[in-house]
């Protein structure tokens, strides 16, 4: 073979490598981020509806929710909205008792709630207002009131999770965490505690890390978590749901290559979760914060602390705050009680509480963001409503 039909061979073989590479980027929706069916509710969340309060509901699928499984179903009228737990896309061991689930539908609510204030609707709320049915979360009764228009409003399609790296050794107001702490003022039961000495931060930090390795200890929680991922372009849109490479705030060659490369392992992708979490959510937190609770049994109060953590990320977002829960200890802690095995972390949970007559809820960190946080996929009204 010849010099000559050496070099044509292979710049043929380029030629092909090339377009096979520029499709796979096409497939994957490398150039596609934030858009097509699966984002159009961040969109089109203010839509004219011929039934008005349905402009509620599309604010409330935009809130903060578990591992972005979106567990709420919605029963809409002239004067009042169901809101309803949907049992069905629970998270399984990640979430046994459905804490996270149930704070989710909390979250749902509060945005729905300043959605209706800003609508002119004055709203009488009635949590688990049916007896033996602990899926019919919430009722809500519509009347006539007046417009109050909020800047929690307007953030409702501006807030997302940023798990990005925080801006290092740049430090939160103590009046902006006093601030996201009195958020919860009328919310009975509910409270916020900050971590934020450099002791603090590494013990939270290190428990943290801890039950992330515990959970991919678990094959069955590592699963059932695994289960959310949506590796293709194909499988969010069609899904519009789950958890997306473009939500992990990643530099941008590496979501480039990531979403070009095949799905990585399910081993690989704990340890690449493991390394996100010691490197970047915990080294980057300028502070953790501990939604705490009288009862995290007690699915009002559970509701009521979803409703505190989309208020304080709705407020934060006002401020240029990124925040990100950061679950993995109290998933532990659930694990350990259905499992009846040694309380490592509920332990570990109620001595960060350090009050007998309280428990932790949700963990978070926050901090000042270094990339801008992405749009994570939503299903669309119709699929929400019952």
């Amino acid at each position: 073979m010849n010099r000559r039909r050496v070099l044509k061979i292979a710049g043929a073989s380029v030629v092909v490598a090339g377009g096979a590479l520029a499709w796979r980027a096409f497939d994957q929706g490398v150039f596609s981020a934030g858009s097509g069916a699966a984002y159009a509710p961040w969109k089109n969340w203010q839509a004219d509806d011929s039934l008005r309060p349905l402009r509620l509901v599309r604010a409330a699928i935009l809130a903060s929710n578990p591992h972005n499984s979106q567990p709420w179903r919605f029963r809409v009228a002239d004067n009042a909205i169901d809101v309803f737990a949907d049992a069905g896309r629970n998270i399984g061991a990640i979430d046994p008792f459905l804490r996270e689930m149930t704070v989710g539908i909390g979250c749902a609510l509060e945005n729905l709630l300043i959605a209706a204030a800003n609508e002119g609707y004055a709203a009488e709320i009635s949590l688990l207002p049916e007896p033996g049915n602990p899926a019919h979360a919430a009722h809500i009764a519509l009347a006539a009131g007046t417009k109050i228009a909020s800047p929690l409003y307007d953030a409702i399609a501006l807030r997302h999770t940023n798990r990005g790296p925080y801006e290092a050794g740049k430090s939160v107001p103590a009046e902006l965490l006093d601030g996201l702490a009195a958020l919860g003022a009328e919310l009975p039961g509910t409270r916020v505690i900050w971590f934020n000495t450099p002791e603090a931060r590494s013990r939270v930090g290190g428990l943290i890390v801890a039950a992330t390795e515990a959970i991919i200890a678990d094959h069955q929680q590592s699963a059932d978590s695994a289960k959310w991922f949506r590796a293709s372009w194909q499988q969010l849109q069609e899904m519009r749901d789950g958890i997306t490479l473009d939500a992990q705030s990643l530099p941008a060659l590496i979501n480039v290559a990531a979403k070009i490369l095949p799905p990585l392992s399910q081993e690989s992708a704990d340890q690449a979760w493991l390394q996100a979490t010691r490197e970047r959510h915990v080294a980057t937190a300028a502070a953790f914060g501990l939604i705490v609770v009288l009862n995290a049994r007690d699915n009002a109060m559970r509701i009521r602390g979803g409703r505190l953590w989309q208020r304080m990320h709705l407020w934060a977002t006002t401020r240029g705050l990124a925040v990100q829960p950061l679950n993995q200890m109290c998933e532990r802690a659930d694990r350990e009680l259905q499992l009846g095995i040694e309380p490592h972390f509920g332990k570990a949970l109620q001595e960060l509480v350090g009050d007998a007559n309280s428990q932790a809820l949700m963990p978070f960190r926050i901090g000042y963001p270094t990339v801008e946080a992405r749009p994570s996929p939503r299903r669309d009204l119709k699929s929400v409503l019952m």
